[in-house]
This record gives C-alpha cells, sequence and structure tokens, in this order.
C-alpha cells in the first residue's frame, strides 16, 4: 500500500516541485492549496500520469475552519497521513523599509506562514502519535519548508524573514516533542528558487548570480528541493529529527 503525504501550497512553485518527486517516489498525495478546483485541474491531471493518487482540498490553513476541514479530509480520503509538508507562504504584498511595515501586512505573513502550519502539525502529530502507538511498522513525519531568510536579513520583507526564524524553532519544538516516537521533523530551507513567488525580483537575483552570489552559478529549481523532500520523507534519515538541510546552491557560505 503506498504511503500519503499532504502538501500544503502543492500546486504551484516549490509544493509543485515536492509534489512531482513525491509522486515519481510513490506516495499518494493530498494537495492543499486556496485556489478553485477548476484552476488545478492540469495540473493535478499531469501529476496523475505518475499512477499515484492525488487529490486537492481547498482550503485556507491560516483559518481553524479550513484546517479542520483539511484534515478532516485527508484523513477520511487516505485513512491516516504519513507526511506532512508545511509548504504554503506567502511574501509581503509590498516590500517596504522596515520602518514602514503595517500592522496589516505583519499578521498576514505571520498567520500564513506560522501559525497555521503550527496549528496544522499539531493536530496531524496526534494523529501520527495514535497511529505510531497502536502500529508499531508505522513511520511518520514532517517536512518544514522554510527559507534562507531565516538567518539571511532583508529589511524590506522582515515579517516575512521572522516567519521563517518562526519556522526553524518550530521545527525544533516539534521534533523535541515527537523524537521518542520516532516520528522525525525536519526543516527544509530553500536559498533563492525560481518561482512565481520571485518572477518579480528575477531579474535582480539572475545579476547577483552573475556576480557570483551563489556558489553553484544558478538560480535553484523547485525540484532541487522536491528531491531532498523525497529523501527524508522515504525514512532514510530518521536519525536526523530536527535538523536543517540547507538547497541554496552555496548562498549562505562565509566567504572572503
Amino acid at each position: 500500500m503506498n504511503q500519503s503525504a499532504l502538501i500544503t501550497g502543492g500546486t504551484r512553485g516549490i509544493g509543485l516541485g515536492v509534489a512531482r518527486k513525491l509522486a515519481e517516489s510513490g506516495f499518494n498525495l493530498m494537495l492543499n492549496g486556496v485556489r478553485d478546483a477548476s484552476s488545478v485541474s492540469a495540473v493535478l491531471d499531469s501529476l496523475k500520469e505518475t499512477g499515484a493518487d492525488i487529490t486537492y482540498c481547498q482550503a485556507d490553513i491560516s483559518q481553524k475552519e479550513g484546517r479542520d476541514r483539511l484534515v478532516q479530509e485527508v484523513l477520511d480520503h487516505y485513512g491516516g497521513l504519513n507526511v506532512l509538508v508545511n509548504n504554503a507562504g506567502v511574501a509581503p504584498l509590498q516590500r517596504n523599509d522596515l520602518l514602514d511595515m503595517s500592522e496589516e501586512s505583519y499578521d498576514r505573513v505571520m498567520t500564513i506562514n506560522l501559525k497555521g502550519p503550527f496549528f496544522l502539525t499539531q493536530m496531524l502529530s496526534k494523529h501520527m502519535v495514535e497511529r505510531k502507538q497502536t502500529d508499531e511498522q508505522y513511520f511518520g513525519c514532517i517536512i518544514n519548508i522554510g527559507s534562507v531568510s531565516a538567518t539571511v536579513v532583508s529589511t524590506q520583507r522582515g515579517q516575512y524573514c521572522i516567519s521563517k526564524a518562526g519556522m526553524g524553532m518550530m521545527t525544533q519544538l516539534f521534533a523535541v516533542r515527537l523524537g521518542a516516537l520516532g516520528i522525525p521533523v525536519f526543516e527544509v530551507r530553500p536559498g533563492v528558487i525560481e518561482t512565481d513567488m520571485t518572477a518579480g525580483v528575477l531579474e535582480k537575483y539572475q545579476k547577483l548570480r552573475d556576480q557570483g552570489l551563489f556558489v553553484e552559478p544558478r538560480l535553484g529549481a523547485p525540484e532541487d528541493i522536491g528531491s531532498v523532500v523525497a529523501s527524508l520523507a522515504s525514512g532514510s534519515f530518521r536519525y536526523s529529527t530536527g535538523n536543517v538541510i540547507v538547497v541554496d546552491g552555496g548562498l549562505t557560505i562565509p566567504r572572503l
């Protein structure tokens, strides 16, 4: 029987790259997003070509009602869950100086990027604990998609940096809480990945690439993240819980 995975924000960008790699690895997938199902039907159809069972749940994880519905649907459809990938996230609608950040912008980013994933993880952790206690062979894990912005300062989008720094601590908290049960929790920390989120500043990063910002002279692709997530989801790194896997082409290596 195939294992099941839930990927929030799984129909585009990094989430879609993760979905492709997990589907190719034999996982059945519940994808989540805020767009209606008709808007993502082509993406779902392309993933189904792998032979995996692919389903979609439209739900806003920043809201309790959305989280409740998402958890109920994934458990009803698959009867359980093996892998949670907390990928959904947003950048600020506008890049403003730190001194001009509005409370509304702060709340929006923090609620979607940190509050939503925290409480979704809390809910599904309880399911994983129950499964593990009744089935010693059960393997479950949680994979958080963070960002190098957790440690690399960008004063034009401070709320995003704070949210990703918080996700780093969230990873460690759940890793410690679930570790005795053999349920590992990881953070995958991407650098600059070419997606719709970075499209507006793509030219800037291409210039920085040409100036040597990255050790590996290219921007990342969603599949780079997907490959790492698939390896973690396979259970190959069970003794590495709480760790951060940086996927940034060498961006954050200190250099002179």
